[in-house]
């Protein structure tokens, strides 16, 4: 029986804002936390912006290896995988699936721009820590962000010989992760550091139709970085990397089937239809065991990237430049029936490559008026294509048959529809952000960025015939044509040149209560340009198609944000405890969507205007020297405020002329993957031994409200609240050479959805009267042993 602690977590999150207040003043202090939110190294106290942040040591110690992971730890923080992309979401804000998007929550590592979405899933190596921004970040980060910022910093080379190798065993899944660092110095001058990782994972999900486990996940991870400081005033720092993530399966599950009766009162299971059209060879399975049926996915992925650091001392003042390159491939396939039969599959792949310098000018920050500013310039280019092919024993071309008629239908086995799309993007920027010190206790931050962005794109869709022959555009009598609009597809090309442009002001007013606590207020707005859709199967009709009543996009509008603060950050009992809480409001425009088609397409829309409001707490509490508790929660609101254009779950019936697009108004509906309470608690709690040996202790409880898992907003997939714990128990010597623990993540073993959509082309096999829904499942409870050693 699953252990239940819904309700003790509430009560320890409604009480851990009142626990600094028990601190006394002979309590020991915390660890000081130093971040770089604002570009500047600064005590994470005095830093005015809703951050967290996570050093090497808790990302370590939690066994956390991807950005996936930090969401036990960051309250309204997310990260969901897609049956054809990645999400991140900060404050319930995300991008949606679409190749063309940048993220709304943006990725920086060492101050390149990560926009993204397939370079989320890269593995974690050697971080000397992880800041989470909230809000939107506009002004001195490379790249607009509207929903917040992830940075990340590696680790440097020290001043000292440093060797450390870290393995870590769990049985269950069949995990196995290597890790290795050398870093010291090499000269008197130059320093280096080397960072290995080579992981695998057998995985949680087992597939019945080619009886192996999945996902079946293999990483590897190369970094070399140097550091040369030949003065005192130069240091220049030169990081290169070459990584590969690869995925053989996924984690997901065919569940809870929807029937509907149709005007006459008939309705036909999917599972029934299936069963039909492969002659009783296949039978669905939509209960939730851990087992999945498949043909086979993968997702191979290659990244490469070279980011150089140079620093100079001018004066007073430090110029930097930072300047990146930053790659990756991948080929990916997915069986997009997500079933075992044999119905159609996806194969896609992209090349991206960009470059991007930055130079900037700071000040010391101990005068009255203190400032940074400067310019940034991106390239970039994306050349993208896929395939939707039916396989020669496909159960679609069966089910066509009595539809289209045997020589039609016929026509599509082997069969593919086809995409090519080709993006090059340049954009340019000029930042500045200014502290003015007007009193000893208070001070005025003002900030504007203004951006200028290009972006050229062009995308094709076309048939290939089942004897491989591409197929011209045609008319609506061709054969091809007439099957594949039954599926929304509608051969076209369409090219496309945007030219934006924006301003985007910063203004933070903010006051010393006294030497250790402080308020702040602020206002920032956030943009991220418009773009082109991608993955639409169809033109839109003012750009024309064959079939100009299937409706496509292929434009889409810049999305705008305005964000209002209120926050404060507290210390108590003589530094032994502190409080950082956040008031907030954001206010969008035209919010960059993606929209399923119900068959095989995913369309672009931009939502007219939505609204998240909340509030952040979170804590720290040195208890004594022995004990750390800590915590956080967020409160967030979400509410699409105009909304008319969202996709109809399955059922739902068009409430938007014209009747039969399969378009609903969300106008007054919470987002999905929003839910109204997020929150955790934890403790560190140390025993030291009279024979200089070592044990620590960790136990966190993860808490999340119940929230819906798909992007039509359908309430009859909600997940459940549920609370996740997870705990560590290490043993090491008093001179930390050595340390042997036991991690168990997901012990409570809870079922959790990530990302769920309704199963394509279910509706059309079944005439509109059977369906269910695909969902990507978190890993189970896990428990693995992990050793390092220090020489």
């Amino acid at each position: 029986m699953k252990v239940r602690t819904h309700n003790l977590l509430a009560i320890a999150i409604a009480l851990a804002p009142a626990l600094p207040v028990l601190a006394q003043d002979d309590s020991p202090a915390l660890e000081e936390i130093l971040v770089t939110a604002q570009k500047r190294v600064q005590s994470l106290r005095d830093v005015p912006i809703s951050v967290n942040a996570l050093n090497n040591e808790k990302i370590e110690d939690a066994g956390i290896t991807s950005i996936e992971r930090i969401a036990d730890y960051i309250p309204s923080f997310n990260m969901t995988q897609t049956g054809i992309g990645t999400n991140i979401a900060i404050r319930g804000i995300s991008s949606g699936v679409n190749q063309g998007f940048e993220q709304s929550a943006a990725q920086f590592i060492d101050g390149i721009h990560y926009g993204r979405a397939q370079l989320a899933r890269a593995p974690f190596l050697d971080l000397e820590r992880v800041e989470v921004l909230r809000g939107p970040q506009s002004i001195i980060f490379g790249k607009n962000s509207t929903a917040g910022a992830i940075s990340i910093t590696t680790a440097k080379p020290g001043d000292a010989h440093e060797a450390k190798i870290t393995a870590l065993y769990e049985p269950e899944h069949g995990e196995q992760d290597v890790r290795l660092v050398l870093s010291g110095p090499i000269s008197d001058t130059v320093g280096g550091r080397l960072a290995i990782l080579e992981s695998r994972i057998d995985g949680f999900m087992e597939n019945t139709t080619l009886e192996r486990d999945e996902s079946g996940d293999k990483n590897r991870v190369v970094r070399a970085t140097l550091q040369w400081k030949p003065t005192d005033v130069w240091d220049i720092i030169l990081k290169m990397e070459d990584g590969s993530f690869d995925s053989d399966g996924r984690n997901i599950e065919v569940v809870k089937p929807i029937e509907i009766p149709d005007a006459t009162g008939n309705k036909t299971p999917y599972a029934k239809a299936l069963q039909f059209f492969t002659a009783g060879k296949y039978l669905l399975d939509t209960t939730h065991d851990w087992n999945r049926q498949s043909n086979g996915d993968y997702s191979y992925n290659d990244t490469e990237n070279v980011t150089l650091t140079i620093e100079r001392e001018i004066g007073e003042n430090t110029l930097t430049s930072v300047t990146g390159y930053n790659a990756y491939t991948y080929e990916e396939l997915c069986d997009c029936d997500f079933t075992g039969a044999s119905g159609f599959n996806i194969l896609s792949d992209e090349d991206y490559s960009q470059i991007s310098q930055e130079l900037r000018l700071t000040s010391p920050e101990d005068q009255t008026i203190s400032y940074l500013g400067g310019v940034f310039f991106q390239s970039s280019s994306l050349d993208f294509h896929d395939a939707v092919r039916v396989p020669k024993d496909s159960f679609i071309a069966t089910a066509f048959t009595p539809l289209l008629g045997a020589t039609a239908a016929n026509l599509l086995r082997d069969a593919s529809t086809q995409r090519d799309f080709e993006q090059d993007t340049d954009l340019a920027a000029v930042f500045a952000q200014a502290t003015w010190n007007f009193t000893d206790f208070a001070r005025l931050i003002l900030g504007a960025r203004y951006t200028a962005e290009q972006k050229d794109a062009n995308r094709i869709q076309y048939h290939v015939s089942n004897t491989g022959v591409t197929l011209p555009e045609g008319a609506v009598t061709d054969p091809y044509n007439i099957i594949w609009s039954q599926f929304k597809v509608d051969p076209h090309t369409v090219k496309g040149d945007r030219d934006e442009s924006a301003f985007t002001p910063l203004v933070t007013l903010q006051f010393d209560i006294n030497d250790t606590d402080m308020l702040y207020a602020s206002y920032t707005t956030g943009f991220k340009s418009g773009g082109f859709d991608v993955r639409s199967n169809a033109a839109p009709n003012d750009l024309g198609g064959v079939y100009p009543n299937i409706q496509g996009t292929w434009e889409f509008e810049e999305e705008q944000v305005k964000n209002y603060e209120l926050g404060g950050k507290f210390v108590f009992g003589g530094g032994s405890a502190e409080l950082n809480a956040a008031l907030f409001r954001s206010e969008f425009d035209d919010m960059q969507t993606s929209q399923f088609d119900g068959s095989l397409s995913f369309n672009v829309t931009n939502a007219g205007q939505a609204v998240v409001q909340g509030l952040e707490v979170d804590g720290r509490w040195a208890i004594t020297d022995s004990l750390l508790a800590r915590g956080g929660v967020a409160f967030i609101d979400f509410e699409y405020t105009d909304f008319p254009t969202s996709q109809c779950y399955f059922g739902q019936p068009d409430n938007i002329a014209p009747a039969g697009d399969g378009v609903c108004d969300a106008t007054g509906k919470r987002r999905e993957f929003t839910p109204e309470i997020q929150g955790n608690v934890g403790a560190d709690y140390t025993i030291e031994f009279s024979n200089g040996l070592k044990l620590v202790n960790t136990l966190d409880f993860i808490y999340s409200d119940e929230y819906l898992t798909t992007p039509s907003l359908d309430p009859r997939f909600e997940q459940e609240a549920y609370t996740k714990i997870n705990a560590r128990i290490a043993l090491s010597g008093n001179d930390d050479m050595w340390e042997l623990a036991l991690i168990g993540k997901n012990l409570t073993d809870e079922s959790i959805v990530s990302y769920a959509n309704g199963l394509p082309v279910a509706s059309t096999v079944t005439r509109g009267t059977g369906s269910g829904y695909y969902a990507f499942y978190e890993r189970p409870r896990s428990v693995a042993i992990q050793g390092t050693l220090k020489f």
